[in-house]
Parts: structure tokens; C-alpha cells; sequence
């Protein structure tokens, strides 16, 4: 195992799916994940508004990785390419200072 490599992070996470039967057990439904990432964001929010250690924060941010890394993995789409497509859309976005705090989006003048 290569803690550097994508490929064996991924492989990891599917053989945690496999071990515990998701696919076949509810664990790949969509709601069910979508939910279960509302709860790591709010695991998140926890630590920063309550001033946790930055190991408590990267636990959570881990559980939450593993998560959409899962989500890839259940809805089969390649979370590496899609990475690599946004970030090339994301690079030739302008950005604003929006409410004090910087924005780069894609900007829709309202008349």
C-alpha cells in the first residue's frame, strides 16, 4: 500500500464497502449517503466552532473523504477525472470579494 496513491485509498474504501456488504445492505442508497455526509459537515462545524484540536477536524474531514470517495464508488463515476474537469473549469473563473470574503464563481450579472 502506497499512503500517496489515490488508487490505494480508493481500493481501500471499496474493500470497507465489500467487508460490510453495502452495495447489498442499503449502504450505496443515495439518501442514505447524502444524509450521512449532512452528519460529517456537522461533525466539521462542531470542531471549528468549538475551537477542537486540528486532529479532531481532520478526523472528521477524513470520515467525510471517505465518504464522497464511497459515493464515487456506489454511483460508479471516476471521482479522479471529475476532479481534474472542475478543476479546469474552477481555473478560468474570475473571483470577487463577496460580504468581505472571496468568491470564485460563476458570476450572473443580474440587470
Amino acid at each position: 500500500m502506497n499512503p500517496d496513491s489515490y488508487k490505494d485509498m480508493l481500493d481501500a474504501v471499496q474493500s470497507f464497502h465489500d467487508k460490510h456488504r453495502f452495495r447489498e445492505t442499503g449502504g450505496e442508497e443515495m439518501t442514505y449517503r447524502i444524509s450521512l455526509m449532512a452528519e460529517e459537515l456537522g461533525e466539521i462545524s462542531s470542531c471549528v466552532t468549538k475551537g477542537k484540536s486540528k486532529e479532531s477536524l481532520a478526523e472528521e474531514v477524513a470520515d467525510l473523504l471517505i465518504l464522497v470517495m464511497g459515493t464515487a464508488i456506489a454511483q460508479e463515476f471516476d471521482l479522479k477525472q471529475a476532479f481534474w474537469d472542475k478543476m479546469e473549469k474552477l481555473n478560468k473563473r474570475d473571483s470577487r470579494m463577496v460580504n468581505g470574503r472571496i468568491r470564485v464563481s460563476e458570476f450572473r450579472d443580474v440587470d
